[in-house]
């Protein structure tokens, strides 16, 4: 085992490597940017380097200052968490260049999976079924012609991507050439690689993810499937496991699809493999070559530490669990609690924290990377913790959520919490009926929306009449309503509140 390892990452999932490592009986490096010189990872971390100024490119990004500090402070390893330098193989071989251990899979294998067109290509020839699709497209003519013969909708989407970036639903022919134009610039822009590719659009699937994890030794299995269909313009709001549409057949048959692509590919260590499944059938989408924000709920349902198992792997330990070994237990929902204004189009509202009091009980985990008193940094994903629940079943699982909610409390800052009330509370969504395209079709903020403008016009005209008799009133309105949500002023029903 080793006995140092340095953290590439910040905010929860550095944390939660921290923990994982004390678990392990390894010390820990924590990196920085002058932001988070106060943060909770680089206080709970034995040692800590600074790297640079708040933004990404000059401190989390610059992999010669991460290099240093791993030599400066003789770390054996890095783990690199999710995001940032995380599927980046240039940098996990210049880790194992310097000698160093990459705590996650070979540059080869991330390579081989990292690029969709790629890692398309590896799942056709380990049998893994794909959407009807092509390879980097030379140019919009090219486009156009692979449209037609593949039959709209089509999506678009750059070789090098994620988080949705680069993507592009096309659905006639008179919209291909300005999309391809439009796609290929947001991928150059995104990831310095323009190419982009086509698939078929499938129209309203679920998003099924299953998790794998193989050693160094050529042992691979996977620990069934997480459901991450609510999104918001692709981004994962809430995880469970396991996915109320699965049979228990389709559950164990895409699986094994899993473990054989992984095989093929060579790849160990843990990583995702994502699938789109409607009507029966699935098709591979990607593989995030990391670990998965929403890797709580698996471990919930198997009782398998995800962290401390990368951790040994990358040692060299090898599994010591076969596949017949893992069995799901109960149920498990993971809410992503941002700091964003739903009522405000998900507006980023970073802020310091007032007051936060986090649920605690039988089946309630979370992890986070804030404490009261901490500023919410305003350069970094809104993200500030995750709220995980697990119990025997779905159903108890729901209401246990919905205590877990209650309970929370996170003042200073705006975050997403009542938008995860509303949706726990959603008919469609307890039934376990779900697509991508959720959110579309359910405006499940709608009755909270209802009430709250009502409120804030209560509140809006409350403020006046105590205002409008004082000497200044009016002025001390304007300045007041300045302090106030933009939802509050906009539901007071003036332009102005000089009008007011």
């Amino acid at each position: 085992m080793f006995e140092k390892v340095l953290i590439a990452n910040r905010g929860e999932i550095a944390v939660r490597v921290v923990r994982a490592c004390r678990s392990l009986g390894v010390r820990t490096v924590a990196v920085h940017s002058d932001a988070d010189a106060r943060a909770l990872h680089v206080r709970l971390a034995d040692e800590a380097v600074r790297l640079g100024p708040p933004p990404s490119k000059d401190s989390y990004l610059r992999q010669d200052r991460i290099l240093e500090a791993a030599a400066e402070t003789g770390a054996e390893a890095i783990h690199p968490g999710y995001g940032f330098l995380s599927e980046n193989a240039d940098f996990a071989r210049a880790v194992r260049d310097a000698g160093l251990k990459w705590i996650g899979p070979s540059p080869e294998a991330m390579e081989k999976m990292g690029d969709k067109v790629n890692a398309r290509a590896n799942a056709v020839a380990a049998g893994v079924p794909v959407a009807p699709g092509t390879k980097a497209l030379r140019d919009a003519e090219e486009a156009a012609e692979q449209a037609a013969e593949i039959g709209y909708p089509v999506m678009l989407k750059a070789s090098a991507g994620g988080g949705g970036i680069g993507m592009r639903i096309v659905r006639s022919a008179k919209d291909i050439k300005a999309e391809f134009e439009s796609a290929t610039r947001q991928a150059e822009s995104a990831f310095g690689v323009p190419d982009v590719f086509m698939e078929k659009f499938i129209q309203r699937p679920r998003h099924i993810e299953v998790q794998v994890l193989g050693d160094e030794h050529g042992n691979v299995v996977h620990l069934y499937e997480r459901e991450c269909s609510v999104q918001r313009r692709h981004q994962k709001l809430v995880e469970e496991a396991p996915s109320p549409g699965l049979s228990q057949e389709e559950r164990e048959a895409i699986g094994l699809k899993a473990v054989a692509l992984a095989k093929h590919v060579g790849y160990s260590n843990a990583g995702t493999l994502e699938f789109l499944y409607e009507d029966g059938f699935f098709y591979f989408n990607e593989m995030n070559t990391r670990l998965q924000v929403e890797h709580p709920v698996t471990e919930l349902v198997t009782g398998i530490d995800l962290v401390q198992w990368q951790i040994r792997v990358a040692a060299g330990q090898k599994l010591t669990f076969v596949q017949d070994d893992i069995k799901l237990r109960g149920h498990a929902f993971e809410c992503r609690i941002n700091a964003e204004d739903p009522f405000d189009d998900f507006r980023p509202s970073p802020g310091p924290v007032r007051r936060l009091r986090l649920p605690r009980g039988e089946g309630v985990r979370t992890d986070a990377g804030l404490y009261e008193g901490w500023t919410v940094p305003a350069v970094y994903d809104s993200m500030v913790l995750k709220l995980i629940t697990t119990a025997p079943d779905r159903e108890r699982d729901l209401a246990r959520m919905q205590e877990a909610l209650r309970g929370l409390e996170l003042e200073g800052l705006t975050t997403n919490q009542t938008f995860h009330e509303a949706l726990f509370a959603e008919p469609h969504f307890r039934a376990g009926d779900l697509s991508t395209r959720f959110l579309e079709e359910h405006d499940v903020l709608r009755p909270l929306r209802q009430s709250t403008d009502e409120a804030a016009r209560r509140r809006a005209a409350a403020l006046v009449a105590a205002l409008k008799d004082r000497p200044g009133g009016g002025l001390a309105g304007v300045h007041l309503a300045q302090h106030l949500p933009a939802r509050v002023r906009r539901s007071a029903g003036a332009r102005d509140w000089r009008d007011a």
